[in-house]
C-alpha cells in the first residue's frame, strides 16, 4: 500500500475511533437501538427501520445485548426540527412504528407511556441539564394543562453509540394528547365543521401543512402572523374546513382589536378558553422562553356543540428557556417576553408573535385572573423548593449516562452551543445556573404580579418593570442610576465600553429588598457609549445604554 494512502487510513481510523470511542454496555436508564441497515436518515420522508426498546424495570440494570422486553419491530425514523437539525451533529429524530414495511403505523405504549405511533428524540445538545423541556411539560401537567409526557433513554444508532435522548409524544390529535373530535372529509357544514383543529405558529420545517398570513394593524404596531394547521393534515382538510378556521381565527383577532375589546360582553371573550390562555402566558412568562408565543405556539379549537372555543396549547419546546439564550435579552431574568416583538421586530426578525398578548396584558380581567393564578401557583408548584427538588432527583439517575454522553459529543460541556448564555464547567455548574436563574425570575414576576392583577377604573396599565433606570440620558453630574432589588442578594452594577472592557464597578456587595439610586460621576467618563449591567447573585437581571456627551 501507498505510504500516503496508509498513512491516511491510519489517520481516518483514529478519528473514527475517536468521534465513536464512547460505547454503552449497560444503563440504569432505558435503551432504545436503531437499525437502518447502513441507510443514511433523512430530513424526510421517514425511512425503514428496526428498533428495540430494552428496559428490565426501575432500578433493574439495562444491558445492550439484552433481548428487547418493551418493543422490537419496525419503525420509520426521520430527522425533525429546524435549528437543532440544522446546526448540531446529534440530531433529533421523529419516530412512527410500523406494523409492517408498507408504513401503516402501530400503536405502542413504550416505558409506561400512553399508546401511540408518533414519537420524537429530543437530542438537547444546546441544553447541558437535559431539564429545561422535561420540567417545563412537568409544571404544564401539574397546573391541569395538557403537555407532552417524556421518558429519558440512551439511544444506540446502527452499533455507534448517540447518547443520552429524551422520548416524547409527538403532539398530535388522539384520545390521550390532544382530545379533539375526528374531522372527516364529510364534515363541512353545520356543528362538524367546526372542530377540531389544531393550529401552530411556527417556522414552515417539516410536513407541509395548509396555512395562511394575517397581517393587522395594532396599538403595538403592524403585526403579521403565519397560521399553520396541523390538523387536519394537508392532504385530508377540505376548503370547507380551512374556510372556516382561518375565519374563526380572523374574527377572534377582529373582536381583540375592537375598541370595546375590554368590556364584559366583548365578542372575543365567547371565543376562546381564556383560563387556557392565562396559563400559557404564566408558563412563558415564568420559564421565558425566548421563542414564546412567536414559534411552536399552539392552540386548538374542538366542535362548538363540545365547547368550541379556542384553546392555548399544548406547550412545546423550551430547550431556549431558562435563560439559555444570548438574544433578544432571553438571559435577562426580567422583563416580559409578551414585548418580544419590541425586540425581535426592530431586528428584522420575520417570525413575530401574536399581538393578542399585547392585547390581553391590557384586559381588566385577564390581568386579574393571571395574577391571582400566579400567587396560587407559588404556593404549590412554582414554589422555588419544589422545583428544585425536582431538578435533583431528575438529574440524579442521567449521571452515568451524561458522562457517556458528553464524552461521545465532546464539543459540548464547558464549549459555547449556539445559542447559549451560561457556559458552565461541568455539570452541576449548569444546574446551579438553573436553579439561580429560576430564583432570581420568580422573585421578578412576583414584584411585577402585584401590580399587573390592579384593575383601576379604565386608566392604563402601567408596571414597573424596568429594574434598571438611568435617569437624565445622556448623562450630566446630576444624573442618577435607579434600581430594584426583588431580595436580598450580592448585586454587582458594572460600567462597560463597547470593546467589552470594565471601564467602573459601580456595586459589589449584599444589598436588601429595596430601590436604590446611584450618583453618576460624569466627569470621570470620556464621552462615549456604555453599557450599565446589571447582576444579583451572577444572574443577568437587566442592561442599560449610558451616553456620555
Amino acid at each position: 500500500m501507498n505510504k500516503n494512502i496508509s498513512n491516511f487510513v491510519i489517520a481516518l481510523l483514529l478519528s473514527t475511533s475517536f468521534c465513536f470511542g464512547q460505547s454503552l454496555t449497560s444503563s440504569n436508564l432505558p435503551i432504545l437501538k436503531i437499525n437502518t441497515n447502513g441507510n443514511a436518515i433523512p430530513d424526510e420522508p421517514k425511512i425503514l427501520a428496526n428498533i428495540e426498546f430494552i428496559h428490565n424495570g426501575n432500578g433493574r440494570l439495562n444491558n445492550v445485548n439484552d433481548p428487547a422486553n418493551v418493543y422490537k419491530g419496525l419503525a420509520g425514523i426521520e430527522q425533525r426540527g429546524s435549528s437543532s437539525r440544522e446546526l448540531f451533529p446529534k440530531k433529533p429524530y421523529g419516530l412512527e412504528t410500523w406494523a409492517d414495511v408498507s408504513g401503516k403505523s402501530l400503536k405502542i405504549n413504550p416505558l409506561g407511556l400512553p399508546e401511540e405511533s408518533d414519537w420524537v428524540l429530543n437530542a438537547s445538545y444546546n441544553d447541558k441539564t437535559f431539564l429545561r423541556d422535561v420540567l417545563t411539560y412537568d409544571l404544564v401537567n401539574k397546573m391541569g394543562r395538557y403537555a407532552t409526557r417524556t421518558r429519558y433513554c440512551e439511544v444506540v444508532l446502527n452499533n455507534n453509540y448517540e447518547g443520552l435522548y429524551i422520548l416524547m409524544e409527538k403532539i398530535k390529535k388522539d384520545k390521550n394528547r390532544v382530545d379533539i373530535s375526528t374531522l372527516k372529509s364529510t364534515d363541512n357544514t353545520g356543528d362538524d365543521v367546526t372542530g377540531g383543529y389544531i393550529i401552530k405558529i411556527d417556522k414552515t420545517s417539516g410536513a407541509t401543512s395548509k396555512s395562511w398570513t394575517n397581517t393587522n394593524v395594532t396599538p403595538f404596531g403592524n403585526s403579521k402572523t403565519f397560521f399553520q394547521v396541523e390538523y387536519p393534515k394537508f392532504a385530508d382538510i377540505t376548503t370547507q374546513q380551512f374556510d372556516y378556521i382561518k375565519n374563526y381565527v380572523n374574527n377572534f383577532e377582529t373582536a381583540l382589536l375592537a375598541p370595546d375589546f375590554d368590556s364584559p360582553v366583548a365578542k372575543w371573550r365567547e371565543m376562546c378558553d381564556i383560563d387556557t390562555f392565562v396559563d400559557y402566558f404564566l408558563i412563558t412568562e415564568f420559564v421565558k422562553n425566548v421563542d414564546g408565543y412567536r414559534l411552536s405556539a399552539y392552540f386548538y379549537k374542538e366542535k362548538n356543540t363540545k365547547g368550541g372555543k379556542i384553546k392555548m396549547g399544548p406547550a412545546w419546546d423550551y430547550n431556549l428557556a431558562f435563560g439559555n439564550a444570548d438574544y433578544y435579552d432571553g438571559y435577562k431574568t426580567s422583563g416580559w417576553q409578551y414585548k418580544i416583538n419590541d425586540i425581535a421586530i426592530p431586528q428584522g426578525d420575520v417570525f413575530p408573535a401574536p399581538f393578542w398578548w399585547q392585547r390581553l396584558a391590557q384586559d381588566s380581567e385577564f390581568k386579574a385572573k393571571a395574577a391571582n393564578r400566579w400567587i396560587a401557583l407559588r404556593k404549590t408548584i412554582f414554589k422555588t423548593e419544589t422545583i428544585n427538588s425536582w431538578i435533583d432527583s431528575a438529574a440524579a439517575p442521567l449521571q452515568d449516562a451524561l458522562k457517556r454522553n458528553f464524552s461521545r459529543w465532546p464539543n459540548v460541556m464547558g464549549k459555547y452551543v449556539w445559542p447559549n448564555y451560561y457556559i458552565g464547567s461541568t455539570y452541576q455548574n449548569e444546574v446551579d445556573f438553573l436553579k439561580d436563574w429560576i430564583r432570581t425570575r420568580t422573585s421578578w414576576l412576583d414584584s411585577q404580579f402585584s401590580e399587573f392583577g390592579l384593575t383601576l377604573a379604565n386608566e392604563p396599565f402601567q408596571s414597573k418593570e424596568t429594574p434598571l433606570k438611568v435617569l437624565k440620558n445622556p448623562i450630566e453630574n446630576d444624573s442618577k442610576i435607579e434600581y430594584q432589588v426583588f431580595k436580598k442578594g450580592k448585586v454587582t452594577l458594572s460600567l462597560y465600553d463597547l470593546n467589552g472592557k470594565v471601564v467602573q464597578l459601580l456595586v459589589d456587595e449584599i444589598q436588601s429588598t429595596d430601590t436604590y439610586l446611584l450618583p453618576i460621576n460624569a466627569d470621570n467618563l470620556s464621552k462615549g457609549t456604555y453599557i450599565l449591567d446589571y447582576q444579583l447573585d451572577g444572574i443577568p437581571v437587566e442592561r442599560a445604554k449610558l451616553i456620555k456627551q
